[in-house]
């Protein structure tokens, strides 16, 4: 028996490993097929959606839909339920499609090795447009400027072609004059419609879309900036066609305040429009940088503009971009209620350059990439102002705390640096924590994917603080060589441009040598410093790698026990049951309202079911969707209680000893590192250099700054790209600034 065992273990251990290694290549066949079925039926159902806008202004595509609706009258939904699932319903079909996506790419995705040996250029990271009013533009966002524009181009000639075409040559030129206003004024209210459907999928910054095709709210957000231009442009002149039909008429005074029961409600709709307008206008960046506080207020007022357009046109007609905004509502509740939640803030430092840093409390089922940022609201200062701030420590640095450095530029920042200064504690005196701040935090929001894996050499630029994420960046990169765990970069140059030198101590929060012993030997990492405004060093030898001295001012906790993860890169199961559970709800209650209240009762204004659908579409998401958050609350305490034992001791260990590096890694650290004082950056020279040195390779260029410094580091880019020698590699342009 015993010779028997000695023989055979060995085989049917053998065997095991090849069965075990069948299934996983099995189960990832599977993952992969599903994930590929999912991806393009997803693609397949958004063109076809997407094909179906852009056709409709035409005559064969507005006939056929017109049958439709003529067939569909006499259902229980009636119009608004035709309208609906044709327009509105893919859009939430494509959201429950991504959710599943989502869920079975799993929690941890990271960028997929490139299969091919050679460098390729990207659209997403090729810059086209650079000193245009868009900004840096890539020639994906390019293509989708153009396609909009060729949109809004084709519908209002084809519809004013169909317009003329319908007008009787007996007509006066003052009569047909009139008739041309009425219709094209129609019609752009239309085309504004189908751009506002387009206008809150990038706004819904924990969105599921975006989540799904690796957009952050970051870059989104400028999205949204070009499509309310364009949809403010559209219905301005929508209002502005019928004003002027009215005056010619003589009637815009009684026109501008009719609320018809049957038909559009005017007065409802000049009430929408002057809200969109204020919105508009406060918007502008002059008038955002001269009052930030202005423009963020005024911008509260989209409620009041999207319920009096909803009375203005009725509920079928809203129903063609129903779906989206029906995220966007979701989206925002599930916003509402992880803000409402008290962080805990374990610490919080002044230092000498005038930055602030927070190191705030989280659970250790929140998860976040090194790129990721939060908006943070700060009670005692404003209970509305939510400001963002790029996150500075890298999701390896603890399972327990994250920690954002927020440079005092403004009112609201210099208060906040008074406020948790006026309580700190003398030096070797116990004293009881007292409450410095009471925060709130909305997110993290950031990439799905840490795309700065991706990428074996990296240049990051950063100006002033934004050198904040390239920290964490640093950070995640050496806790990853350091472990062993997937991490492709392997050179990374730091080019880091600062006004006067008393910022050069940030780079001492991250201590490389302690986070990954002898680094030097598995990644290369240099740091070129320009210091603009002073052409002289200090004369205190070190100064960059000193140790920081600064208030460290310790906060009583909340009761309360860190952020919560209902929103940004969020759990994916209870995302996804909340997002399906708010749809079902929409469903049914839209249903219980026609078959027992509309059709029996015979309920037949136009801004009443308006109303009622708007109604029936946030309470959806209040009942449906609120039950389910109620358990996602449940099960994240119960998570808590598991690692709260050990959480915030270990990140109050983690965070302090960070902060001042070793002594033996000084040395190291500083052969790194050049500074130049006097000097800006030369990118051509920067470029030059890295393509001599690394050769034909990719390299991803992250930026953060300043909108001169990304569209000067993308000027080089595509000038070096244009130009380059087969030899060079190829630089791929990313930005990593927020500007709302």
């Amino acid at each position: 028996m015993e010779k028997n065992s000695v023989d055979y273990s060995p085989l049917l251990s053998h065997h095991g490993d090849e069965n075990g290694g069948y299934v996983r290549k099995l189960s990832s066949f599977v993952v992969s097929v599903t994930k590929w079925t999912l991806k393009t039926l997803i693609w397949v159902i958004f063109f076809l959606w997407a094909a179906f806008i852009f056709l409709l202004p035409s005559e064969p595509v507005k006939e056929l839909f017109s049958k439709w609706l003529v067939f569909s009258r006499g259902t229980s939904f009636g119009v608004t339920g035709s309208i609906l699932l044709i327009l509105s319903a893919p859009v939430l079909i494509i959201a429950f499609l991504a959710i599943a996506h989502l869920i079975i790419s799993g929690e941890d995705q990271l960028p997929e090795k490139k299969t091919s040996k050679y460098p390729r250029f990207r659209l997403w990271t090729f810059p086209v447009l650079i000193n245009g009013p868009f900004g840096v533009v890539s020639a994906t966002e390019f293509i989708g400027i153009v396609i909009f524009s060729a949109y809004v181009i084709w519908a209002f000639s084809a519809y004013a072609m169909q317009a003329l075409a319908a007008m009787s040559d007996q007509l006066s030129f003052r009569a047909m004059s009139l008739q041309m206003l009425d219709i094209m004024g129609l019609r752009l209210g239309a085309i504004g419609l189908m751009c506002l459907a387009f206008l809150f999928i990038p706004i819904s910054r924990g969105s599921v879309l975006l989540r799904f095709i690796d957009v952050p709210f970051e870059h989104a957000a400028k999205y949204h900036v070009w499509l309310g231009h364009l949809t403010m442009v559209l219905f301005t002149l929508h209002g502005l066609f019928y004003v002027i039909e009215w005056q010619m008429e003589g009637r815009l005074i009684q026109e501008l305040v009719e609320w018809k029961d049957i038909g559009i409600a005017n007065l409802a709709g000049v009430i929408s429009l002057l809200a969109g307008l204020f919105m508009w206008v406060t918007s502008l960046p002059g008038v955002r940088t001269w009052n930030f506080e202005l423009f963020f207020y005024t911008h509260q007022l989209y409620i009041v503009f999207i319920v009096f357009m909803v009375l203005h046109i009725g509920d079928f007609v809203f129903a063609m971009a129903a779906g989206p905004i029906f995220l966007f509502v979701l989206d925002r509740f599930l916003r509402f209620c992880q803000s409402r939640r008290t962080v805990n803030v374990i610490s919080s430092r002044c230092l000498p350059c005038g930055t602030v840093e927070l190191v705030l409390s989280k659970p250790q089922s929140l998860r976040y990439n090194a790129l990721s940022f939060i908006f943070l609201q700060v009670r005692e200062l404003s209970w509305l102002q939510w400001h963002p701030f790029s996150v500075s420590s890298s999701p390896l640095d603890g399972k327990n705390h994250i920690a954002v450095l927020i440079k005092v530029l403004g009112k609201w920042t210099g208060k906040l640096r008074e406020k948790i200064t006026e309580v700190d504690a003398p030096e070797g005196l116990s004293v009881q924590p007292r409450t410095v701040v009471t925060a709130s935090v909305e997110g993290p929001y950031g990439h799905e994917v840490p795309y700065h894996l991706m990428y074996e050499n990296l240049i990051l630029v950063a100006g002033g603080i934004g050198i904040s994420p390239f920290l964490a960046i640093l950070s995640d990169i050496l806790h990853r060589v350091r472990d062993g765990k997937p991490c492709q970069p392997r050179n990374v140059l730091i080019v880091w441009a600062v006004k006067k030198s008393n910022e050069l101590p940030l780079l001492s929060t991250v201590d490389m040598e302690t986070i990954c012993p002898r680094f030097s030997d598995k990644v290369n990492i240099n740091i070129h410093i320009y210091v603009t405004r002073e052409s002289d060093p200090p004369l205190e030898e070190g100064y960059i790698y000193k140790p920081i001295k600064s208030s460290l001012c310790p906060i009583a906790m909340p009761s309360d026990y860190g952020m919560s993860g209902l929103v940004g890169t969020g759990d994916n199961f209870w995302s996804g049951l909340y997002v399906i559970s708010s749809t079902l709800g929409f469903v049914i209650l839209l249903s219980l309202m026609n078959i027992y209240y509309i059709n029996p009762f015979g309920v037949y204004k136009w801004w009443y079911k308006g109303l009622l659908f708007v109604v029936c579409m946030v309470a959806s998401v209040v009942i449906f969707g609120g039950i389910v958050v109620g358990l996602w609350h449940m099960w994240e305490k119960q998570s808590s209680v598991k690692d709260k034992s050990n959480n915030i001791k270990v990140d109050k260990i983690e965070q302090n000893g960070s902060v001042a590096p070793k002594d033996p890694s000084q040395d190291n650290i500083s052969k790194l590192t050049v500074i130049r004082y006097g000097f800006r950056p030369d990118f051509k020279e920067i470029f030059e250099m890295m393509s001599e040195k690394w050769g034909h390779v990719d390299v991803g260029v992250l930026v953060c700054g300043p909108p001169t410094l990304q569209s000067s580091v993308a000027q080089e880019i595509r000038s070096h790209s244009l130009t380059r020698k087969s030899y060079h590699p190829i630089f791929h342009f990313n930005s990593h600034s927020f500007d709302l």
